[in-house]
């Protein structure tokens, strides 16, 4: 029977983000655990009829800032008071005005309960080229009792003041139109100005309910 080589510190032997252990140079024995990355929590806040959900560093312990080279949005469950409403994302780079000139692309997959309708398509409609406005992560989202959408949104680098800042979303929404949409979404806010806030609002009324979670990856 053939035998496997492994590299020195090639195994996570833990469930703990960050800890594991791994083999040193000799060849008898296995090291200490040692540091690896992990998902810091920073932030969570709870919607309420709101009519946005609003980080800011340095406002209520947000951290947004140098401190991690990426910050993950978790949004979950996010439930509209309006039927058929986006979810809106923007970003700030003065604390007050949520209006970063972004380009972003936009594609979904979409299935409605029924199996009528089964769609794949890049959606022009709404990309941003150049634009102020608040970017879509979520698409006609119903305010039905147990309609919600989630989001998982990456943010790198956003206390860069030499590169541009991307983002990237990941999108499930049970549709007004009963169905479930998959919602792809892209783009980079177009300055090199520190990006020091993000804000989540419906394109219609309040958030009934829901939460969104920072994190800071190390």
């Amino acid at each position: 029977m053939a035998l496997s080589k492994l590299n020195f510190n090639s195994l996570n032997l833990t469930p703990v983000a960050g800890k594991g252990i791994g083999f040193d140079s000799g060849a008898d024995d296995l090291e200490a655990s040692f540091s690896g990355g992990s998902m810091v929590f920073i932030k969570k806040l709870t919607a309420s009829n709101s009519a946005n959900l609003t980080f800011l560093n340095g406002s209520s312990s947000v951290v947004l800032d140098s401190t991690y080279k990426e910050y993950v949005f978790v949004v979950n469950n996010i439930h509209p008071i309006t039927d058929n409403v986006n979810t809106y994302v923007n970003f700030t780079t003065d604390g007050t005005n949520y209006n970063a000139t972004k380009t972003t692309t936009f594609f979904r997959a979409f299935h409605d309960e029924a199996d009528n309708t089964a769609v794949v398509a890049y959606v022009d409609a709404q990309d941003l080229a150049q634009s102020t406005a608040g970017q879509n992560i979520g698409w006609a989202i119903g305010n039905g009792n147990d309609e919600c959408s989630c989001v998982v949104l990456r943010l790198f680098n956003p206390a860069s003041t030499t590169f541009v800042k991307h983002f990237t979303a990941r999108v499930a929404d049970y549709a007004a139109s009963n169905g479930i949409g998959d919602r792809f979404v892209a783009g980079y806010c177009n300055t090199t100005s520190a990006v020091t806030g993000v804000q989540f609002q419906m394109s219609s009324g309040n958030i009934d309910s829901g939460t969104i979670t920072l994190y800071g990856i190390n």
